[in-house]
C-alpha cells in the first residue's frame, strides 16, 4: 500500500496536476503544476523545494562503524573527516554495483548512509563479528532538497548557525537548526547545481516545508516534482538505479550488471584502502581495462531535422526526460545502448546517457542513436561528449 511522505499533507494540496509517482512505497509528486516547465526553471534560475523523503537512510554507529562501511563501500572512509560526505557505490563479490548513495560522517564513530534501494539486510550481514549497529531511519527522518542558485540565500534567512552555513563547502554537513527545528544540513543534491538537503525528524517536516516556502517566495522558490528533477539530473550526468544500471542482485545475466568503472565511477574506487566487497575483481578490472563505459551523447540537431523533414514534419521533442533502451550504432554495427535522456531546455540539445563498448567511448566519437520518427525506426547522428553535460560552477563554489 502506498503511503504519503511526512510532508504529504502539503504536497497533496499543492499538486494541481495530481501527477503522482511511486517511490520506495511512497507517493511522490511528478509535477505540481500541469506542466513541469516552471519547476525545472526554478531549479536552474531561482530555487526549488523537492520532497526526497523516500530515500532510504541508515545510521551506522559503534567502534567498528568505519570498519563495517569500509567492508561494504568502495571509498576509504578513513579519509572522510567528521562533517564530510562521500558519494560512493557498493558492490558484490564480482565487483558489480549493488547500489549507490552518500555516506555522511556525523561523528567519530557515527555515519549515515543513504541509498535508493533497501540495504538493511546487506549492511547487517556484513556487520557480523563487528562492534557496530545499523539502524533503519527511513521512516523517522524526512528529507527536503532545496536546490538552485538562490538556495543559499533562502537558507541563510532561517538556518542556524548562519555563519557556518555561509562557509559550508560541497559535500560537507552542518548540525544546526531551521527556524529552531533541529536539522542536519548537507551541501548535496541531485541537480548538478548549488543545493542543500535538509534531514530532520519526520514530525517537524511540515513546519520546515512551510517555513522554506514562506521565506523562499521572495526568491522565486517553487515546489518541484520528479519530472523536473529527472531533467536536471540528466543534464548533470547523474545515474539512476534501475534506469542507467541494473542493481547486481536483480541482474538476470552477468552482462546486465555493471562495475563502478563501467558506470564512469572509477574515481570513487579506492583500491589502496582496506579490501572491500568486490575489491579483488575491481583490482583485476583496473589492470585489464573495462569492456564498457558510460558516456554522454549529444544528438545532432541537423540530423534530427532531416529525419522529420523527410516526413513533412518539424522535429518532435519529448517534454519529459525519457527512460528506456535505445540502440547506438557505429555504421551498421550496434556498439551500445542509451538508457535515459532528455531535451535540455537550458542547453537546447538532445542529451542521452549511454553504455558503449570501450573502443567507442572517447569524446568526439561520431555514432548514431536509434529513434522513432512517424512509427519508423531511424538513426540520428550523435557524438560522444564528456560528462556532465551541464557544469554549473555554483555547485562547487
Amino acid at each position: 500500500m502506498l503511503r504519503g511522505t511526512p510532508v504529504h499533507a502539503r504536497t497533496s494540496t499543492l499538486c494541481q496536476a495530481q501527477n503522482w509517482r511511486r517511490w520506495s512505497g511512497y507517493l511522490a509528486a511528478g509535477s505540481y503544476e500541469l506542466h513541469h516547465d516552471r519547476e525545472y526553471w526554478a531549479i536552474r534560475s531561482a530555487a526549488a523545494l523537492i520532497d526526497v523523503s523516500p530515500i532510504h537512510k541508515y545510521l551506522v554507529r559503534g567502534p567498528d562503524a568505519m570498519r563495517l562501511l569500509n567492508r561494504v563501500v568502495t571509498r576509504d572512509l578513513a579519509r572522510c573527516a567528521v562533517g564530510q560526505i562521500f558519494y560512493t557505490p557498493w558492490c558484490d563479490a564480482r565487483g558489480k554495483v549493488i547500489d549507490d548513495g552518500l555516506v555522511a560522517r556525523l561523528d567519530k564513530d557515527i555515519f549515515r548512509l543513504t541509498s535508493a534501494e533497501p540495504n538493511l539486510r546487506w549492511l547487517t550481514d556484513n556487520a557480523r563479528g563487528l562492534e557496530a549497529t545499523v539502524e533503519d531511519e527511513s521512516e523517522r527522518l524526512a528529507a527536503l532538497a532545496l536546490q538552485g542558485p538562490a538556495s543559499r540565500r533562502i537558507l541563510g534567512q532561517v538556518a542556524e548557525p548562519a555563519a557556518a552555513l555561509e562557509g559550508l563547502g560541497p559535500f560537507r554537513l552542518l548540525q544546526g537548526s531551521l527556524g529552531g527545528i533541529p536539522a542536519t544540513i548537507t551541501r548535496t543534491g541531485y541537480t548538478g547545481d548549488l543545493g542543500y538537503e535538509i534531514w530532520l525528524e519526520a514530525g517537524r517536516a511540515v513546519d520546515a516545508w512551510d517555513l522554506l516556502l514562506e521565506v523562499g517566495g521572495a526568491y522565486g522558490l517553487l515546489p518541484a516534482g520528479l519530472l523536473a528533477l529527472d531533467l536536471a539530473r540528466v543534464e548533470a550526468g547523474l545515474i539512476l538505479i534501475d534506469v542507467d544500471y541494473v542493481p547486481a542482485p536483480r541482474a538476470l545475466t552477468p552482462s546486465q550488471a555493471s562495475s563502478p568503472y563501467e558506470l564512469n565511477l572509477g574515481w570513487a574506487v579506492d583500491l589502496d584502502g582496506a579490501p572491500f566487497n568486490g575489491w579483488r575483481a575491481l583490482r583485476e578490472e583496473k589492470r585489464r581495462g573495462s569492456a564498457w563505459q558510460l558516456v554522454g551523447l549529444e544528438v545532432e540537431w541537423e540530423a534530427l531535422e532531416r529525419l522529420y523533414a523527410a516526413e513533412g514534419l518539424p522535429p518532435q521533442l519529448a517534454a519529459e526526460a525519457w527512460r528506456g533502451s535505445a540502440p547506438i550504432y557505429d555504421g551498421r554495427r550496434q556498439v551500445g545502448y542509451a538508457t535515459s535522456g532528455a531535451w535540455s531546455p537550458l542547453l537546447k540539445r538532445i542529451l542521452a546517457l549511454a553504455h558503449l563498448e570501450a573502443g567507442h567511448a572517447q569524446p568526439g566519437t561520431r555514432l548514431a542513436m536509434e529513434l522513432t520518427v512517424e512509427h519508423r525506426r531511424r538513426k540520428a547522428a550523435a557524438r560522444v561528449v564528456k560528462l556532465p553535460f551541464l557544469d554549473a560552477g555554483r555547485r562547487r563554489a
